[in-house]
Order: C-alpha cells, then structure tokens, then sequence
C-alpha cells in the first residue's frame, strides 16, 4: 500500500503542475515572456541614451556654429578697424 499512496501524490502533484501551467502558460513560458519584456526595456534603454548622445552632439555642433560666428563677428570689427585705420591715414 505504501507504494500506491506515493503514485496517488506524484500524481496529484503531476495535476497541480499541469493547472500552474494552464493557469499562467507554464514557467518556462513566463520566464521567457519576462526575458522578453526585460529585452525590450534594455532596447528601449539603450535608444533613449544614443537619442540623448546624438542630442548632445548636436548641442556641441550648434556650439561650435557659435563660436565660428563670434570669429567672423571678431574678423568683422578688425577689419573694420583697419579700414578705420586706413582712412585715418589718407587724411
């Protein structure tokens, strides 16, 4: 008899392995739709910071255009002043 009570809890055991898994798709099936959830997030991670790089790198170059028009502008006046310069001399 002993061994027919073993056999009756693998089996009740085997039929509460089999609700879980009607239940909530088995845990293989979970733990691949948590992989996959956690595979999207780092996707989804990883484009927000290329996005936030591509920005800064933009704001570098806006920078950049910046500085390039404060040296024309600096150009600008010297030679005006030259030309100040130049009429200063002619008089």
């Amino acid at each position: 008899m002993p061994g027919a009570k073993r056999e009756r809890e693998r089996e009740r055991e085997r039929e509460r392995e089999r609700e879980r898994e009607r239940e909530g798709g088995g845990g293989a099936e979970r733990e691949r739709e948590r992989g996959s959830v956690r595979e999207k997030e780092n996707e989804i991670e990883r484009e927000e910071k290329e996005r936030e790089r591509e920005r800064e790198r933009e704001r570098e170059r806006e920078r950049e255009r910046e500085r390039e028009r404060e040296r024309e502008r600096e150009r600008e006046r010297e030679r005006e002043r030259e030309r100040e310069r130049e009429r200063e001399r002619e008089r």
